[in-house]
């Protein structure tokens, strides 16, 4: 499966970052792309422990189980799927200055490798191993890209 891991992969979501522009037109949501480019960083922040998101109540009752199917495959995330509160994003944001942010996290993901990730705790998934971290944040960064048609 895809996944952040992958140089093939990052090489491929770098690519996709470098053609988004400011004025990028969305798909489908609400966020601008830079908006969605600084909501990125939250997901890899997230997943590097640099912030903290306790899981939400429904997370806890049927994450482990949607986990299965969101992650399953290759399949891209369906659109306009709901956001924990602390991932919105708004305002308005230089998309230079995030995306170099998001290329820092990318970076650091990798290099940190597995066991960087094993075992943190996702806001709605709950527990999740190395691979499933590196295949929830190449599916991430893959449905915001195809947002803007990158």
């Amino acid at each position: 499966m895809k996944n952040l891991h992958n140089p093939e992969q990052v090489a491929e979501i770098r690519r996709r970052l470098a053609t988004l522009r400011p004025d990028s037109p969305r798909q489908w949501g609400k966020m601008s792309a830079p908006q969605a480019v600084a909501h990125m960083s939250v997901g890899l922040e997230s997943a590097l422990g640099d912030r903290e998101i306790p899981q939400v109540w429904f997370g806890k009752l049927i994450g482990p189980f949607v986990k299965k199917f969101a992650l399953g495959d290759d399949k891209p995330f369906a659109r306009n799927a709901p956001t924990a509160p602390e991932f919105l994003i708004a305002g308005e944001r230089d998309l230079a200055r995030e995306r170099e942010k998001l290329l820092g996290l990318i970076d650091r993901f990798v290099a940190g490798g597995p066991a960087a990730l094993e075992g943190r705790r996702h806001a709605f998934f709950g527990r999740m191993t190395a691979e499933e971290w590196a295949v929830l944040q190449y599916k991430h960064l893959d449905h915001h890209l195809r947002q803007f048609g990158a």
